[in-house]
């Protein structure tokens, strides 16, 4: 316990980007309640949805590194280009894979309503289909970012 206390306290890009981690996990679970109607657990660490974990961590690992090293430094640079990479690839690929699950697991749906007796294995097949983001849902998880970044106090 010792050692994470002491990681949080003197990381503060660490500590920020975990932070924003959190949050976004938080705000998403909240907004899926809201328009689900119902507590999804699983939102708190799961993948997808609004606004993006990823991109929240990514931005605020880049505001905190900025505000702690400096914008000329090359771990600015560095983060900058892995938050560039994080989001552009939820938007693309990773939701991508997801629009793909959706369409392979109403093909296996179909599919196991015919051959259920024969194929048993093929009742609990269910891909993941919420892994990707959209361009506002990266959008928002980018602001959050900013805010949890600027907001978080370094240096105290």
């Amino acid at each position: 316990m010792q050692f994470i206390h002491s990681v949080l306290t003197f990381n503060e890009i660490l500590t920020v980007s975990l932070l924003s981690w959190f949050v976004a996990q938080v705000l998403k679970t909240i907004i899926n309640f809201v328009l689900l109607g119902r507590l999804q657990l699983e939102r708190m660490w799961g993948d997808g949805g609004m606004p993006s974990a990823h991109s929240a961590t990514v931005t605020a690992m880049v505001i905190a590194t900025a505000r702690s090293e400096g914008i000329h430094s090359a771990i600015f640079a560095v983060a900058a280009v892995v938050a560039i990479i994080t989001m552009h690839d939820a938007m693309g690929v990773r939701r991508e894979t997801g629009e793909q699950a959706k369409v392979l697991n109403k093909m296996l749906e179909q599919w196991i309503e015919v051959t259920e007796k024969n194929n048993p294995f093929l009742q609990n097949m269910h891909l993941k289909e919420m892994v990707g983001h959209t361009p506002l849902q990266v959008m928002a998880g980018f602001a959050l970012g900013v805010l949890v970044g600027f907001l978080y106090p370094m240096g105290l």
